[in-house]
């Protein structure tokens, strides 16, 4: 379990302690997807969800559950986040809604848990606002596809 930071030497979950890490500027970017049916699809590009501008609302709703990444997932270190960008892309050949949150700071520890979580809450987010048509949409392929900063340097994941 060396490798798992997570985890003291008894095998008890705790807090990673990053008091003698050095502060880099980090980004991470998260992606994934919710597929629908293409009249649903064409409801939310069309603007005519009766919940009102469902990519607005996704796009906050990311934002917010971004910045409550620490509430939500244990042991998260509450962060400064100094940018954080979310784009969601409508994809006839989903047919459904891309997302892609792209998240920086200047601190101790990344920014891969705040990225995923925004793409996570939007995605639901999403959801929400149109399931009363559209039960059967689908969330899937969140991951993190790019992180750069901090001792373990650049990752990017293969395509």
């Amino acid at each position: 379990m060396s490798d798992l930071t997570h985890f003291d030497a008894g095998g008890q979950a705790h807090m990673v302690d990053v008091t003698d890490k050095d502060v880099t500027d980090r980004v991470a970017v998260a992606a994934g997807w919710v597929r629908m049916a293409e009249a649903t699809l064409a409801l939310i590009g069309e603007g005519r969800a009766d919940k009102g501008d469902v990519l607005g609302v996704a796009r906050l709703a990311g934002i917010m559950g971004a910045k409550k990444t620490a509430e939500l997932i244990p042991l998260c270190h509450p962060l400064p986040i100094t940018k954080l960008s979310l784009e969601l892309t409508p994809d006839a050949s989903l047919p459904g809604l891309r997302i892609q949150a792209t998240v920086r700071t200047t601190g101790q520890t990344g920014v891969e848990m705040e990225a995923l979580t925004a793409v996570s809450v939007a995605a639901l987010t999403l959801y929400d606002m149109v399931k009363a048509v559209d039960k059967a949409m689908e969330i899937g392929g969140v991951r993190l596809i790019l992180k750069e900063g901090g001792k373990s340097g650049r990752y990017e994941a293969a395509p």
